[in-house]
Formats: C-alpha cells, structure tokens, sequence
C-alpha cells in the first residue's frame, strides 16, 4: 500500500472509531430493569425536549413528579405532575409494553415511547417520545428519588441529552416541590 492509498484507510478507521465511540456513549434501553425497584414517586428535577412551549416561563417553573406503578402484568399506570401556564396540572396514563422493545406506548393517547434509559433506583433518565397528528417530540425527564441532584448525577444527564442532540433544550426545574406534591402518594 503506498502513502497515498494511506490516508484514506486511517480516515476511514478515524471516522469509524469516532462513530462506535458515540454509539457507546448513547443509553441503550433497559430489557432487564426491575420495574417493582423503579416503581413509585420521582422528583422530575431537569427537563430537555424538542418540543416548543413545553415549560411554562421561568417565573412560573416548579419540580414536576411522576408515580410509576405497574398497573397490570405489561402495563405501567404513569402519572406526570408539571406547572403549565394554567398552573399545575397533572395527566395519568396506561401505557402497555411493546412486544419487541424496552418501550411503553398508548397510541390513542400519543404517547409513542416511554423508556427508561439509565437508572440506579434512586435516579434516573427517562425517554418519552410523544406523537400524534403528524406532530412528533422528544423528551428526556432526570428523575430522582430526592428533591435535589448531585452533580454527577445532573452532568449524566446533560451527557445524554448532547448524544440525543437535545442539549439546547435542557431546563434545570427550581426547588420549588409545590407541584410534585400533589401526586404524593
């Protein structure tokens, strides 16, 4: 092989090991997550979607929560507690498990995807793919267990948003825990 023939063989190899090196760093779905373990309150402590005017303004802004509980055997019943501009408002939902995949859906409600990326049972990131009419969004939810994040903890979660390409739509929510508590169990 002559040096010309070289440089295209080590950018080719570049550009692979760049391209597994993402692959690696995106969460992969949890198949084998212990939903009795993760079932129960969460802080909803940061927020990152694609979707405009999902938060209300930063004056109005407060801790949302969410109360996973396994509903019947391949459903989850999930309710999302949020401030909205109407103030707090809270959504249950019955999602049932996709077959195939590590994913949660309710189609006549518009939920596409529920997934839990990452979690430890005390936080964690979570997916919810939201889709109807033609309209589709992206949203990734930090929950924790505590009203407060460590660092460590928010910085996974900022590392995953850059992989998913919604770093600019990352919201840390105020401390203000108002609103989650309304879905207290």
């Amino acid at each position: 092989m002559g040096p010309g023939q070289l440089w295209p063989v080590l950018l080719l190899a570049l550009v692979l090991a760049v391209g597994s090196q993402l692959q690696e760093q995106l969460p992969r779905e949890s198949h084998n997550l212990n939903w009795n373990k993760f079932s129960g309150f969460w802080y909803i402590l940061a927020v990152a979607s694609d979707a405009q005017g999902f938060l209300p303004g930063r004056d109005k802004r407060k801790l949302g929560a969410s109360l996973v509980q396994i509903h019947r055997a391949g459903q989850l019943k999930v309710v999302f507690a949020f401030t909205r501009s109407q103030g707090c408002q809270s959504h249950t939902l019955i999602l049932r498990k996709d077959g195939k995949k590590a994913v949660f859906r309710n189609a006549l409600k518009g939920v596409a995807g529920f997934r839990v990326l990452t979690t430890d049972y005390s936080s964690g990131v979570v997916a919810v793919h939201l889709g109807r009419a033609g309209r589709t969004s992206r949203t990734l939810l930090f929950f924790s267990r505590q009203n407060t994040s460590s660092f460590l903890g928010l910085k996974k979660f900022v590392d995953i948003c850059e992989a998913l390409e919604l770093a600019r739509g990352v919201t840390v929510l105020p401390k203000d825990a108002s609103c989650a508590h309304t879905i207290l169990p």
